[in-house]
């Protein structure tokens, strides 16, 4: 059996991905959250198998919702279901540690079949997510170097860096905790292939001063 819980701030989308799932003997829906704070609080609590998460929410998003229970609660696998199709958000829905990202429109087989692949701890891509991501690598590498797979967030957070911000100064000036900071701070130096924070400033250092013409 495996046991699911769903995210998203429509309650007609939750009950009728519920009513579908439910349909499937081996599938149990074992709790919903409307937003990433209901879904922090109970999710935790409820260990389920696999969380499907919408993109878009009232207090957050999905993405970082993703990377936030998947800190919290080790195995837990996570499917993206939204109507969106931005790139950035898929890209960084798999950095995050997604398991598939899968557009509402998908019929109701495959998105059954889907929540089984990843909550079975499986990767599963939409075509079209899989197809937009790769365009988007290829075209960020070309233009933008070492810092191509970066967010528009992570970015930001290079910069602090580069300035000798701390992470409890970081955390004030993004509005987030320290802790999940740290986590970013993680999550970026990996992306880099970096291990320590005066690394990431340097590069950014450098970067900043070939585009002043340094």
């Amino acid at each position: 059996m495996i046991r699911v819980f769903l995210v998203d701030d429509h309650e007609v989308v939750r009950r009728g991905v519920a009513h579908l799932l439910e349909a499937d003997a081996d599938l149990e829906v074992v709790g919903e959250a409307g937003t990433a704070a209901q879904a922090l609080a109970r999710i935790p609590a409820l260990c389920p198998d696999i969380a499907v998460l919408d993109v878009r929410l009232p207090d957050g998003n999905g993405v970082e919702l993703c990377r936030d229970l998947r800190s919290r609660v080790p195995g837990l696998n996570c499917l993206m279901l939204t109507s969106f199709t931005d790139e950035q958000a898929m890209l960084d829905a798999i950095l995050a540690g997604a398991g598939g990202y899968v557009i509402k429109d998908i019929d109701g087989l495959r998105l059954v079949s889907a929540v089984h692949d990843v909550g079975s701890g499986l990767s599963l891509l939409d075509n079209r997510a899989a197809a937009a991501l790769m365009a988007k690598l290829r075209a960020d590498v070309a233009a933008d170097g070492p810092l191509a797979t970066l967010s528009d967030r992570e970015r930001e957070l290079l910069g602090f860096i580069s300035d000798g911000l701390t992470n409890r100064q970081i955390a004030v000036r993004m509005n987030l905790a320290e802790k999940t900071v740290k986590n970013y701070v993680s999550r970026l130096l990996t992306k880099l292939g970096m291990q320590r924070r005066t690394q990431a400033a340097v590069l950014a250092t450098r970067l900043r001063g070939q585009r002043s013409g340094g």
